[in-house]
């Protein structure tokens, strides 16, 4: 678990990460630099999801490489999929990380949504539903890895 005090914000208790691939872990369907070892730092302290339709069919390779959980989405609505997965985990105690317009609405119900402007961009949705937005990936996980961070950011 990782529990983050924010003054004006609010507590969190996280206790599950649930990440998009493609555009937000991963380009052309390769694995960013630096993304398996802020995973294996963050893995004794959260359940870590990976959400995707496998576009490019690498999602079953790549959560195994992470060392990760898998969640295949059918095709077809993967952003209400995405929602019902996160509030299934029960919202309260999942940070969510995306950037395409699919990850928009599990990035609202999320106690911690957190949108990427990576090399792909970033849907307008998907950043209006996020708590904040950050360059890149790694800029994400370093959040979490380094809280204190995360309140400097959202303190009111």
């Amino acid at each position: 678990m990782l529990t983050i005090e924010i003054p004006g914000y609010g507590r969190l208790a996280l206790e599950h990460l649930a990440l998009d691939l493609n555009g937000t872990l991963a380009l052309d369907g390769e694995v960013l630099p630096g993304v398996a070892e802020r995973l294996a730092s963050l893995s004794p302290h959260l359940q870590i999801h990976l959400l995707t339709a496998d576009t490019r069919g690498r999602g079953m390779a790549t959560a195994a490489a992470l060392g990760i959980n898998l969640r295949r989405l059918t095709p077809g609505d993967e952003a209400a999929q995405k929602r019902a997965f996160v509030e299934s985990l029960g919202a309260q105690r999942v940070a969510a990380v995306g950037n395409g317009a699919n990850d928009a609405e599990m990035l609202a119900v999320a106690a911690l949504g957190i949108a990427v402007l990576g090399p792909e961009g970033l849907a307008q949705a998907a950043g209006q539903n996020a708590d904040l937005i950050v360059p890149d990936i790694g800029a994400a996980l370093d959040l979490l890895l380094h809280p204190q961070r995360l309140v400097a950011t959202l303190r009111r």
